[in-house]
């Protein structure tokens, strides 16, 4: 779908941050606040926009037990529908976050939450393992989030060494 540059640069800006106020959107794209409002709309209506979301810092709530785990999976595609067909049926869990086709190694890169490594390993080990089309996976456990979605978590410090010259 081709975006007109006043779509484009509405998209934009709402990806960078969809809390913002359609008056303050209107002035930054250079239109009207009802123009703009009816090209939300559009773009939503058309799924270009699917979903707004917050990007949250689970680690700095208390008592919040959770892990995110990303899935590396090896599969063999199904004549005339490819990797689409098993893609469809992994993101169907609900422990699934997110899947990729991916380039590489492996075919697709799932992402899922769960309660404990536990509960991550019951998934791939009863539900993910056993599916037609897997070949194998490796999953990889996220100890720290730095950076998601273009956010920042904690900034680092700035350096506070002394500068040391001859």
């Amino acid at each position: 779908m081709k975006l007109t540059e006043k779509e484009l640069e509405i998209v934009e800006i709402l990806e960078k941050d969809a809390r913002i106020n359609s008056e303050d959107l209107a002035k930054m794209v250079n239109m009207s606040t009802e123009e703009t409002n009816e090209a939300i709309k559009r773009l939503e209506d058309q799924k270009v926009i699917v979903k707004y979301m917050s990007v949250v810092d689970w680690a700095k709530v208390e008592g919040h037990a959770g892990l995110t785990a990303m899935i590396d999976v090896k599969v063999t595609p199904k004549r005339g529908v490819g990797f689409d067909e098993i893609a469809e049926r992994i993101y169907r869990f609900p422990e699934v976050d997110s899947v990729y086709l991916m380039s590489g190694t492996y075919d697709l890169s799932v992402c899922i939450k769960g309660k404990s490594m536990n509960e991550v390993a019951q998934f791939v080990s009863q539900k993910l393992s056993t599916l037609e089309s897997v070949i194998s996976t490796t999953t990889h456990f996220i100890l720290k989030k730095y950076k998601h979605d273009g956010t920042i978590f904690e900034a680092m410090d700035d350096d506070k060494r002394i500068v040391v010259s001859p």
